[in-house]
């Protein structure tokens, strides 16, 4: 590799600031730094210096989400890579022309981005419209408030947001059949677990929405594997377990006060059914349904958009919980999950500066 490193010495002068390339030079600086980290010393001690703290915590995340990316190319074809691979271009395409106008380094922020956006959309969406949409939730949702870091909302949140408000037709169409795509199943389209319960009060057996036989989006399905990748985010801390538990059982918990109050939908004229059981199943659906467990274990635990004070931690969780199922129950929608995470991203400064204020309400009086 000697002859590589020996290139991008000898390349440097052109992207410098005033060479004729320096425009590129983030765009440089980042595929140098795959290759190759920069010798950075520190001048006194300690010197112990770990490079790779982005960087792992942008790989951790895509490890844990190769269970719902393997299962979503097995469930709906090869047309996922196509997502994901537009996503990639049209979402680092803008990533790198920030970059390059603002003169800073590339973030690896965008690697995560960049997947779980097409992975929150229904299978059958047209290319074009994922283009569309992470181009909308790159610049929208992260660059024009500063890059990495600097986002109040989950960029791949606006981008999924935007798209279903701009195009609803085309995104309440793309609901394919796990299996369609090998002529595994009879229906092309079929509806979500939550649209048969909103619309026709059937609820889809947990067991069915465990191993990923209905249809959702492209990688909500396969609900055993999300469970796997949030765990494993947990147990590495890349993920604060206190913000995915308190979101999933204040889902849990609202769904069967609501079942146990009569809240259950029910079909026709047929009356909706009632006691502890039926709570207890209206529940564990909530909590199974939809993209509860894909956004609690991948999206609300952002660490940028969610906040950082521990007791702000379970208070976002939870005020995801309770707005995912009042939406879902209560509203025309037949999910809630993106709305709940953006609602509450709005609120996580709010939330850390009430928490501050009440921890050190005495040194403030001081």
């Amino acid at each position: 590799m000697k002859w590589l490193y020996n290139l991008f010495e000898s390349s440097k002068p052109h992207f410098e600031k005033r060479g004729k390339l320096a425009f590129f030079k983030p765009l440089f600086e980042a595929i140098e730094f795959i290759f190759f980290y920069p010798p950075a010393r520190t001048v006194t001690g300690p010197h112990v210096r770990d490079p790779l703290d982005i960087k792992r915590y942008m790989t951790i995340v895509i490890v844990a989400l190769l269970p719902s990316i393997c299962a979503s190319i097995y469930f709906f074809g090869p047309r996922i890579l196509l997502m994901i691979l537009v996503s990639y271009a049209v979402g680092g395409l803008v990533e790198v022309l920030f970059a390059c106008i603002r003169k800073t380094e590339i973030h690896e922020g965008f690697f995560v981005t960049g997947i779980l956006f097409p992975l929150i959309l229904p299978p059958a969406t047209p290319l074009w419209v994922v283009a569309v949409g992470v181009f909308f939730g790159v610049f929208f949702g992260k660059e024009v408030f500063g890059g990495t870091g600097h986002n109040i909302f989950n960029p791949a949140l606006v981008g999924r947001l935007f798209v279903t408000i701009a195009f609803p037709t085309i995104l309440t169409t793309g609901w394919t059949a796990p299996g369609a795509w090998r002529g595994a199943a009879d229906a092309v389209s079929q509806a979500t677990p939550m649209a048969l319960a909103k619309t026709q009060a059937v609820f889809t057996p947990v067991a069915d929405l465990l191993i990923g036989i209905p249809s959702g989006s492209a990688g909500e399905t396969f609900r055993l594997g999300i469970i796997i990748g949030g765990i494993f985010l947990m147990l590495t801390r890349v993920s604060n377990w206190r913000v995915p538990i308190s979101y999933l059982a204040s889902v849990f918990v609202m769904a069967f006060v609501i079942g146990l109050f009569g809240g259950i939908p029910s079909a026709g004229e047929s009356a909706a059914p009632s006691g502890f059981a039926a709570a207890f199943n209206f529940g564990l659906f909530n909590l199974l349904g939809g993209s509860v467990l894909f956004g609690a274990m991948f999206m609300a635990c952002d660490p940028v958009t969610s906040p950082f004070t521990v007791p702000g931690k379970f208070i976002f969780g939870i005020g995801c919980g309770v707005l995912t199922v009042l939406i879902r129950v209560f509203s025309g929608y037949v999910e809630g999950v993106m709305f709940s995470i953006v609602i509450m991203n709005a609120f996580t400064p709010l939330i850390d500066h009430i928490v501050l204020s009440m921890r050190y309400r005495g040194a403030e009086a001081s």
